[in-house]
């Protein structure tokens, strides 16, 4: 009888213990309740509460069904009615671009030419001779007053080859698609009267051929390999340290505006080899899906040796190509149809032959890899969508493929249903329109501007999906300013650039959230706020899908909670 006593009791215990221990691993480490949860699921579109465990969702629901996964060590966050969406997710950024121009001189806010030359002359004093000299962010069409002497809009170096006598300086427009340099950084480099535009590339000079400092799209690098051998001459130690550490700046400037994921619009295969020691380090700050930007022969190379999906917990994806068509429209590179309407003379620029366009996008398809590749002019969009559609032809087997246009700023209303039609995803930067709606028809003329700059309404209601992001850095990365541009097609002077193509609110913040997910082929893990898919939450200080339209820039972002942690915290 004792024996039977004993038995009863150990089982007794074992059972109290398992169904503590079942118990103990439902409770959540994170609850946040009293909120305004929009979750983008169409099952549960709103909610009160939900609970975290292990960098997941458990549960979506009232505040009252919350208190189930409550325990002594839960963490509640009691929201107040805040406003609370999955993490942002920017779909089109230069993350190690942003790191960089964070260490780099910020000319974005330069009010014109003078101010760009005083940045450079306090840059030069707290430098040694032969230091290069980095900036980014200047834009021309932006100047007030105008740059005066001028070609093409375009200012002339004397002024800042004097500043900067004993420096090479280097300046990227805004967009990317142009730097300005220095008479000594042309020296260095060779450059003269006699010295010939590169193919897809520009050497701007004046009226004597005498170059100004300017150089577009390709012509770039006859510069860039200069400063790429002064960056060359790092140590291997010294290389990684440095992108440990634009790593880490720019995390936290995403993790601040609420971006839990980002594509990398092109890198190279060296740079994958660096994040991914990074990522096993667990040093990557948020999720990365990476395009690789890099050559021909790269790529046919190394392409089946670099797939990665999800690896490290889900922060490095790798699986998509970035190629270039055509350059920028502030630097007169988009391809066009017709041509400038302030230039007559030219068309833009094809930066990549089309015929190597298409054995890129070959190995692509061949080793079910996705292709994204930047057009802005009508020119270049209609091209690559040519390209696409006759490889889609040439590989009918190969379903779900998502290729993406980077930008599809400018389309011709032929081109607009071809998107649907052929299922190619338009991943456009909300941003760029009221960032550059005051020089676009200057570009275009009103008829084109009107016709195809931007066209949001009509790329959505002819089916075709859109995915937002910001080009950081060149626009701020901060989605508020972008959504805000979505919603209301305005400017930070209130200044409407046709407002029949905005998007409604839910339409953005979808694009902002799923339509990356989707993109990036993990809308199953990530983009909704859903039971089992990663707990990548924003807590924003105003409901952006009902607060009034000037509220919108002004809201913050509360916490950042990324793979079930909360990384950002406003105070």
């Amino acid at each position: 009888m004792k024996v039977k006593i004993i038995l009863l009791f150990v089982l007794f215990s074992f059972l109290l213990i398992s169904c503590g221990k079942i118990q103990m691993e439902h409770k959540a480490d994170i609850v946040l309740r009293n909120g305004t949860i929009i979750t983008l699921e169409d099952s549960i579109p709103t909610a009160q509460a939900l609970a975290i465990k292990d960098g997941k969702i458990i549960f979506v629901g009232s505040n009252q069904d919350v208190g189930k996964f409550i325990s002594s060590t839960t963490n509640i966050i009691d929201l107040n009615e805040k406003f609370v969406m999955p993490g942002f997710n920017d779909s089109h950024a230069h993350f190690l671009g942003l790191g960089e121009s964070l260490l780099n001189l910020d000319l974005r806010n330069a009010k014109n030419w003078n101010e760009v030359i005083s940045i450079v002359d306090n840059a030069v004093k707290n430098s040694k001779p032969g230091e290069w000299i980095i900036g980014r962010g200047w834009h021309q069409e932006k100047f007030s007053p105008a740059p005066n002497p001028s070609v093409n809009g375009y200012p002339i170096h004397n002024e800042l080859s004097k500043v900067s006598p004993n420096n090479p300086v280097m300046l990227s427009h805004a967009s990317g698609h142009a730097i300005f340099v220095n008479e000594y950084a042309m020296k260095l480099a060779g450059i003269t009267k006699q010295t010939k535009n590169p193919e897809g590339g520009t050497i701007v000079k004046d009226k004597d051929g005498n170059p100004i400092g300017v150089f577009e799209e390709n012509a770039e690098n006859l510069i860039r390999k200069f400063y790429d051998d002064y960056l060359s001459k790092r140590t291997e130690e010294e290389k990684l340290e440095h992108l440990k550490k634009i790593i880490k700046l720019a995390g936290e400037e995403c993790l601040r505006k609420g971006i839990t994921s980002c594509s990398d619009a092109g890198l190279t295969f060296n740079e994958i080899d660096a994040l991914k020691k990074i990522t096993d380090e667990n040093l990557l700050p948020v999720r990365l899906n990476v395009m690789i930007g890099d050559s021909y022969e790269n790529l046919k190379k190394n392409l089946s040796n670099y797939k990665l999906i999800g690896y490290g917990n889900n922060f490095l994806t790798v699986r998509s190509i970035k190629q270039y068509i055509d350059g920028a429209l502030g630097s007169r590179g988009a391809w066009l149809l017709k041509p400038y309407n302030d230039l007559p003379n030219s068309t833009g620029s094809n930066v990549t032959p089309i015929n190597q366009l298409k054995n890129i996008s070959e190995l692509a398809i061949q080793n079910d890899f996705q292709m994204r590749i930047h057009a802005i002019g009508d020119r270049g969009n209609r091209e690559v969508l040519n390209l696409y559609e006759s490889i889609f032809k040439k590989y009918p087997d190969k379903k779900d493929l998502r290729w993406c246009i980077e930008h599809a700023q400018h389309l011709s209303k032929d081109d607009i249903p071809r998107f649907s039609k052929l299922g190619v995803i338009a991943a456009m930067q909300s941003v760029h329109c009221t960032s550059d709606m005051n020089f676009v028809p200057i570009r275009l003329g009103n008829e084109r501007a009107e016709e195809g700059a931007y066209v949001w309404r009509k790329l959505i209601d002819s089916g075709a999906i859109i995915s937002n992001g910001t080009d950081a850095p060149v626009e701020d990365i901060n989605p508020i300013e972008s959504f805000y541009s979505a919603v209301t097609r305005k400017n930070k002077e209130g200044k409407s650039f046709f407002p029949e193509q905005k998007m409604t609110r839910i339409e953005a913040l979808k694009s902002y959230t799923l339509n990356g997910a989707y993109v990036s082929f993990e809308e199953k893990i990530k983009g909704t706020i859903k039971k089992d898919k990663l707990a990548d939450i924003v807590v924003l200080s105003n409901n952006i899908l009902t607060c009034d339209e000037e509220k919108i820039p002004e809201t913050k972002v509360l916490y950042t909670i990324l793979n079930g942690k909360i990384v950002y915290g406003s105070k």
